[in-house]
């Protein structure tokens, strides 16, 4: 891929990879409304579960990537930060306000309070603004440090004097956690760190779609398939060396990585195999590749979407088959409990997942269709 091009074009693997994430978290809240639990000792529950991990790597690294693009594409420093900043206070705001309505139909701060994925993302864009003054080789590079010592940063509430720790140790929470309680009602989902180094990384990355297409192969292929071989490698050294009394078979134990924070096996895990399909994706042709770059070029109006049209879709299952949509089980939605007799089979689970995928898709391209027929619109840019 030649430079020229890539200041004018969207970049397919990009959009096509993000689209597919976008797609495997709805299975992953579709779930949270049916009651499923995240995860468990039968198969087809835990890949239920697993399948969904790739989305928030996969999320905010690309988000460091389309970063990287935009400012490739506009040539100005100062205009890439200032997008940051606006977009990413934009997101905080966003959903402290919007999303968690969308999430539970209400809004009552006095009792639930949550940083999610949106507000991970956005407090992160907004830092970024501030890397990206630095060569991208060296953003880059920060970003994995970040990444694979970001257990230190536990430590930082400890360093001051025992009368301040525990209030420090409130805030800190949302930075990274260090054994301390966040503020009461407040449930810390994303902490910043290490997410940030993940979207430091990605924005590095971007660099990688300066070179050749045969660099850009060999270079994707070399990344991802070493970042999975040291997944496997030192994943499987470290359940070796510890007992296994619950008699938990051993895939299941290296795939049952740390998520939050995100652990360096974990982020391993899940970014190795989408940088190693970097290739595919930006060749990929057919039905299937151009509903993923659909979803990928919207990918915030999806993000949006998809909670309203599945916390509609499951009132609605609950409606026909209890007589009520039941909606008080929701409230502190993402986090749901629902008794056995009312949680959804994997098949219904599935099921409302795909109708409510194709439901996504046309309102998506349609609203695709417009984003770029309207180009003269800057504020559409933000969703």
């Amino acid at each position: 891929m030649n430079t020229s091009s890539l200041s004018t074009n969207r970049v397919q693997s990009v959009d096509l990879l993000r689209g597919l994430v976008l797609v495997l978290m709805a299975i992953d809240h579709v779930r949270v409304y049916s009651g499923v639990p995240a995860g468990g000792a039968e198969a087809s529950v835990f890949f239920t579960r697993w399948i969904t991990h790739f989305c928030a790597p996969a999320f905010a690294f690309f988000a460091g990537t389309s970063a990287f693009l935009y400012g490739f594409k506009i040539n100005n420093k100062s205009t890439l930060a200032r997008y940051l900043v606006t977009r990413g206070l934009l997101l905080v705001v966003l959903e402290i306000t919007l999303i968690r309505f969308l999430w539970a139909f209400h809004i009552n701060y006095s009792e639930f309070f949550l940083a999610g994925v949106i507000w991970m993302l956005g407090w992160c864009m907004v830092l970024l603004a501030a890397f990206i003054w630095l060569n991208p080789r060296m953003v880059g590079a920060i970003g994995l440090i970040i990444i694979l010592i970001q257990s230190v940063f536990s430590k930082v509430p400890y360093l001051l004097p025992t009368d301040s720790q525990f209030a420090f140790a409130k805030f800190w929470e949302f930075i990274y956690p260090s054994g301390f309680e966040s503020y009461e009602g407040v449930a810390v989902l994303y902490s910043i760190i290490p997410w940030i180094g993940v979207m430091a990384a990605g924005y590095g990355f971007g660099l990688v779609f300066t070179l050749s297409e045969d660099k850009i192969r060999k270079v994707c292929l070399a990344i991802g398939l070493t970042a999975v071989a040291l997944f496997i490698i030192i994943g499987s050294i470290a359940i070796v060396q510890q007992p296994n009394e619950d008699g938990i078979p051993f895939v299941f134990q290296l795939l049952n990585q740390r998520k939050y924070p995100a652990s360096p096996l974990f982020l391993a895990m899940t970014l190795g195999p989408v940088i190693a399909l970097v290739p595919w994706a930006e060749k990929a042709t057919g039905w299937f590749a151009d509903v993923m770059k659909t979803f990928g070029r919207v990918p915030f109006f999806y993000y949006l979407l998809h909670i309203l049209v599945i916390h509609l879709s499951a009132l609605l299952v609950y409606l026909i088959l209890y007589g009520s949509v039941h909606h008080d089980w929701f409230l502190y939605a993402p986090y749901v409990f629902i008794e056995n007799e009312y949680r959804w089979t994997l098949p219904l689970l599935y099921l409302v997942f795909a109708i409510d995928v194709v439901i996504l898709f046309f309102i998506c391209r349609w609203y695709a269709r417009y984003k770029s027929g309207h180009p003269e619109k800057k504020w559409l840019k933000y969703v």
